[in-house]
C-alpha cells in the first residue's frame, strides 16, 4: 500500500510538470529581435538524423515529409548569417553517408545559403555543415576533426569506440569589414561523459593556436552539457566565453522543457555578444521541426 501512494504522489508530481512544459510551447509565434545594424547572427540547430530505410514511424522518410517545411520556417524565421548544423544524417546504409535530405532541402528553400564545412564524402563529412548567408560573407578555409585518438582519420570511432563524432569549422571573411573569423560546429555523444570530456579537451586544444594567434573563433553546436559543467569548463581554457543561453534547448520533440541549455554559442574576448541568446521554443506551421530548438545570438566582431 505504501508503494502504491508513493507511486500516485510521483504520478501526481510529475503529470502536471510534464502538462505545464508543453503548455508554455503553444502561446503563438515569439517575436524574434530585428538584427541590429551591422551585427552578425550565429545560430546553431540540432535538426535530427532521418532514417533512409524506414518508411514509417518518427524519423522516418514520411517523418520527414513532416517536418521540412517547419525546419525551413524556423530557418527562415531565424535569419541567421551563420546557422551551425547538427545531426543531418540521412542513413541509408554503408559506412560513408552520400545522402543529406536536411541540407539539400534548405538549400533550395533559401537561396541566399550556402553551405561551408562540406565537400566529397570520401574526403569529408557531408552531416555537419555550416551555412552562410553568401551575401555578408565569404569562405576562407574549411575543415574537420573526429573526436577520436585518430583525430584526422575520416570516420573514426570516438575515443570510448562508439559511433564517430566529430566537429567542422570554417573560416568566413566578413564583406562587409573585412574581418576573418572561425565558426567551430561540434555535437558531443551524449551517453558518455568522459567521452565528452576527451572530445572537449580536444577542441580546445584545436582551436588554442588560433585563439593565441589573435583570431576570433565561435564554437557552437549540441555539446550535451550545461554552462558550467566541465566540459564546457574545458574549452573555456582555450580561452572562449559561453554565452548565456537561458532555459531548456532540448525538449524531447514533445515541447517539454525539463533542463537547462545543452545548445550553445561560444566566443572569443574580441567578440561582443550585443544581447543574451534567443532560443525558440515554439511550433512551426504547427509541427515541430526536430527535437531541439533554434538558437541564435547577435554579435559584434572586433
Amino acid at each position: 500500500m505504501k508503494r502504491l501512494l508513493r507511486n500516485v504522489l510521483l504520478v501526481s508530481l510529475i503529470v502536471p510538470l510534464f502538462a505545464c512544459a508543453a503548455q508554455r510551447n503553444f502561446s503563438g509565434r515569439q517575436a524574434v529581435p530585428e538584427k541590429p545594424s551591422g551585427a552578425l547572427r550565429v545560430a546553431t540547430l540540432n535538426v535530427h538524423y532521418i532514417v533512409l530505410a524506414r518508411a514509417e514511424g518518427p524519423w522516418a522518410v514520411s517523418d520527414w515529409e513532416r517536418r521540412k517545411a517547419p525546419m525551413d520556417a524556423a530557418v527562415k524565421a531565424v535569419d541567421a548569417d551563420v546557422l551551425a548544423l547538427q545531426e543531418a544524417e540521412s542513413f541509408g546504409g554503408g559506412s560513408v553517408p552520400t545522402q543529406n535530405l536536411t541540407l539539400d532541402y534548405l538549400l533550395a528553400q533559401n537561396p541566399g545559403l550556402e553551405a561551408a564545412a562540406v565537400g566529397e564524402p570520401s574526403a569529408f563529412p557531408i552531416t555537419q555543415p555550416i551555412l552562410y548567408r553568401s551575401d555578408r560573407l565569404a569562405v576562407a578555409d574549411q575543415g574537420w576533426f573526429f573526436f577520436s585518438d585518430t583525430p584526422d582519420a575520416i570516420y573514426s570511432r570516438t575515443f570510448n569506440g562508439s559511433w564517430p563524432a566529430f566537429a567542422t569549422w570554417a573560416q568566413f571573411r566578413d564583406r562587409m569589414t573585412g574581418a576573418l573569423f572561425r565558426v567551430v560546429n561540434v555535437h558531443f555523444e551524449y551517453r558518455s561523459r568522459s567521452n565528452r570530456r576527451q572530445s572537449a579537451a580536444l577542441v580546445r586544444d584545436r582551436i588554442a593556436p588560433w585563439v593565441s594567434a589573435g583570431e576570433e573563433v565561435f564554437v557552437v553546436g549540441d555539446l550535451h552539457a550545461l554552462r558550467g559543467s566541465a566540459t564546457l569548463g574545458l574549452i573555456e581554457e582555450a580561452p572562449i566565453a559561453f554565452a548565456p543561453v537561458r532555459g531548456a534547448t532540448y525538449h524531447f520533440n514533445r515541447g517539454l522543457n525539463l533542463f537547462g541549455a545543452i545548445d550553445h554559442l561560444g566566443h572569443t574576448d574580441g567578440i561582443a555578444l550585443l544581447a543574451d541568446p534567443v532560443v525558440l521554443r515554439e511550433r512551426f506551421n504547427g509541427e515541430w521541426p526536430t527535437d531541439h530548438y533554434p538558437v541564435f545570438g547577435d554579435f559584434q566582431l572586433r
